[in-house]
């Protein structure tokens, strides 16, 4: 039905910057939220961004004025792009999204997820 395939995870060493990537693709008539997760190693699944089909913008406090979350409503894209980055900001990161299928059935929908690792 809805597939999300994520890309841009890697190594980074601290204060550095990466750009997290997530298309969505399938039988999709409308994309409304879109959003990152990331879940450390022991640790529960936590929010770190999330962008409405508006535009408005959720940061968890631990990421504001660092992270920027945005999409591309043409490509059903979205992005996390991540600056001044720390060593507790090592997770995995897995993009979230609810769509509307063409059948006007809604679906919330998870990646597969891409593992960030801040380290020197």
């Amino acid at each position: 039905q809805v597939q999300l395939v994520e890309s841009g995870g890697g190594l980074v060493q601290p204060g550095g910057s990466l750009r997290l990537s997530c298309a969505a693709s399938g039988s999709i008539y409308r994309v409304n939220h879109m959003g990152w997760y990331r879940q450390a190693p022991g640790k529960e699944r936590e929010l770190v961004a999330r962008i409405t089909s508006g535009g408005s913008t959720t940061y968890a406090n631990s990421v504001k004025g660092r992270f920027t979350i945005s999409r591309d409503d043409a490509k059903n894209t979205v992005y996390l792009q991540m600056n001044s980055q720390k060593p507790e900001d090592t997770a995995v990161y897995y993009c979230n999204t609810q769509v509307v299928l063409s059948s006007g059935r809604s679906v919330e929908v998870w990646g597969q997820g891409t593992l960030v690792t801040v380290s020197s």
